[in-house]
């Protein structure tokens, strides 16, 4: 009886590590910013590099940032914008720049840590195990034996959001609004950067979308063999975030476009 065929296995893990950049937006985040844990990740994990985003910041953001990257000038990198462009477009230049830096894996991560840094080493896990997932996301998933601590509000408020996202995009997801995604460096992927997200705050769905309707010759490949949910350990819903019950009504109105969009994409 021949033996079952081993699953597909990508590069060693730490070649992948060598080759992947998180970019971090900041705006205004100089209070909240812990440059010791960002030291520390990169200390620990080696290869990896950080690129922070100071996003048009009117605080001390910008001296804050200047000074990690002295300390680790060959694996921590700042990139300034003069004005405040918001997350969705400071994530955009980021990841764009870490492309064109040379990036085989690029992720972003939320400047606030709620996700662990350590996070990242399980969504490479995950690209090195499945060589067809393009993206992979973390879902703030409450489950036992996991540290999920989020606000009721902002608990239920997000399930109800989610639902519609998953409708829009016609995929089960649980989760797109996790500030931690990493991608596989591939044609798709860099095309989903290249033009301004029309959404500012619901930007997270409208890669998905764009990466799930993107051409890609004759056929397209089932949208769940190239995004990935992993629930993540640990979720700490962090102080002073920027995001408001109001914007949801914002956000309804950006997942509606991101609908037509996507309807026409499908249709190419």
């Amino acid at each position: 009886m021949p033996e079952p065929a081993r699953p597909r296995r990508g590069p060693p893990l730490a070649s992948m590590l060598a080759a992947t950049t998180l970019v971090v937006p900041c705006y205004n985040e100089a209070a909240r910013l812990r440059p010791d844990r960002f030291l520390s990740f990169v200390d620990r994990v080696p290869g990896v590099r950080l690129l922070f985003v100071n996003d048009g910041s009117t605080d001390a953001t910008a001296a804050v940032l200047d000074a990690l990257r002295e300390r680790l000038p060959d694996r921590i990198a700042v990139l300034g914008l003069e004005r405040n462009a918001g997350k969705a477009e400071a994530v955009r230049r980021g990841v764009l720049r870490a492309l064109d830096d040379g990036a085989g894996f690029v992720g972003y991560w939320d400047a606030d840590l709620a996700t662990p840094l350590e996070a990242a080493i399980a969504f490479l896990r995950v690209l090195r195990r499945r060589p067809a997932v393009e993206m992979v996301m973390g879902s703030r998933v409450q489950l036992l034996g996991r540290m999920i601590e989020r606000s009721p509000m902002r608990h239920y408020l997000g399930r109800v959001f989610a639902t519609a996202a998953s409708l829009v995009l016609r995929l089960p997801a649980y989760d797109t609004q996790c500030g931690a995604k990493l991608f596989r460096t591939t044609r798709r992927v860099r095309a989903a950067f290249e033009r301004p997200f029309r959404s500012g705050w619901i930007f997270d769905v409208e890669i998905i979308a764009r990466l799930v309707t993107a051409p890609t010759g004759a056929t397209r490949p089932p949208p769940d063999s190239i995004v990935w949910e992993y629930p993540l350990l640990e979720w700490r819903d962090v102080a002073g975030s920027k995001l408001k019950a109001r914007d949801f009504g914002r956000a309804g109105l950006e997942l509606a476009r991101i609908w037509w969009d996507t309807r026409r994409g499908m249709r190419r």
